[in-house]
This record gives structure tokens, C-alpha cells and sequence, in this order.
């Protein structure tokens, strides 16, 4: 997963940096207003996949930590590891990176929903441009808590990992590895 956030969290921000560049030059050349000029559309349309895409990875964050987190407390009671440190820390990451991740979903969503506005003429354009800072903003600060914390989480997995090959060798039973190659033979 880390490896997948590496990529994923400079695509979206990049995407999103984007968005809010063409909406500028959309602004500067009175876009929404012109009928005769794209840029506004290319903007509209940057905008809602660029929001879309965010908050698909901010959810794959949302999976994979409830999805871990599962996967390591059903080892944990299998095996019979103590709550502290590993299972207990999977949970605190968790705690730790879902509002960020909630924030980062939710900021983006506020800005499509005042771009709307700004679209009839319902609310000036400077709240979205403010609501499009804080979007980039709240992402690149969501994406590196997301990434320190997943970074964290990898470390556990593997750590549970060797905990449960000791555990295994300690009762004469091969790694997890061996079972692995033993099953697919």
C-alpha cells in the first residue's frame, strides 16, 4: 500500500493543483460568462473527476486501514499476541489518520458544491477559490499523515509476521513461508 500512495497521492495532487490552475485562468477569462470559450468546461470537468478520484483514494485508505487492522487482531487472538503493542497500534493509526482522510474527503466535496453555486450565480467565486486553496492544502497535509501512518502499518504487518513464524517454530509447525509452498505443491 505504501508503494501505491506514492503514487496515488502525488497523481491527486497534481490533478487537483490542475484543477484549480485552469479554474484561474478560467476566472481571469471570464469563462463561466463566455459561452464561446472551453476553458470553463475543461475546469467544471477537471474539477468533478479530480474530486472523484480524491476521494477514491482517501476510501482506499479507509479500506486498507480497516482491513489490516481486521487482519491483525484476528491473528493476534489466533495466535494468542497481546493487544500492546501491535494490535493495539494498527488501531491507534487508524484513529489517527481517518479524520484527516474524513477532512480531506469532505473540503473537496464543500469546494464542488460552491463551484455548483458559483455556476448560478449563487455565491461568489471567491469561496470557491478559497475552498479550492484549502482542498490542495488539506490533501497534501492528509496525504503525508496518511502516508506516515501507513508507512507505520507495513512495519506492524511485518512485525506480526515474524511474531507468528516464532510462535509457529516454537510449536515445531514451519514459517508461514514453507505452509505457503507446502499448500500450493
Amino acid at each position: 500500500m505504501k508503494q501505491i500512495l506514492a503514487v496515488l497521492a502525488p497523481a491527486t495532487c497534481l490533478a487537483l493543483l490542475t484543477a484549480f490552475c485552469v479554474g484561474l485562468a478560467s476566472q481571469a477569462m471570464n469563462g463561466l460568462r463566455s459561452t464561446s470559450d472551453s476553458i470553463y468546461l475543461m475546469h467544471f470537468t477537471l474539477g468533478l473527476f479530480t474530486v472523484l478520484f480524491a476521494l477514491g483514494v482517501h476510501s482506499l485508505i479507509f479500506i486498507y486501514f480497516l482491513g489490516t487492522g481486521r487482519w491483525v487482531k484476528e491473528v493476534a487472538l489466533a495466535y494468542g499476541i497481546a493487544d500492546a503493542p501491535l494490535p493495539k497500534l494498527t488501531r491507534d493509526l487508524k484513529r489517527r489518520t481517518f479524520p484527516p482522510a474524513l477532512i480531506a474527503m469532505l473540503v473537496p466535496i464543500a469546494t464542488a458544491a460552491a463551484g455548483a453555486a458559483v455556476q448560478w450565480r449563487d455565491l461568489n467565486w471567491t469561496v470557491h477559490f478559497s475552498l479550492g486553496l484549502a482542498t490542495l492544502a488539506v490533501n497534501v497535509w492528509a496525504f503525508w499523515v496518511e502516508y506516515h501512518n501507513v508507512s507505520i502499518n507495513v512495519d506492524v504487518i511485518e512485525e506480526v509476521l515474524r511474531e507468528v513464524d516464532r510462535i509457529r517454530a516454537s510449536h515445531g509447525l514451519p514459517s508461514n513461508a514453507e505452509a505457503l509452498r507446502q499448500e500450493q505443491a
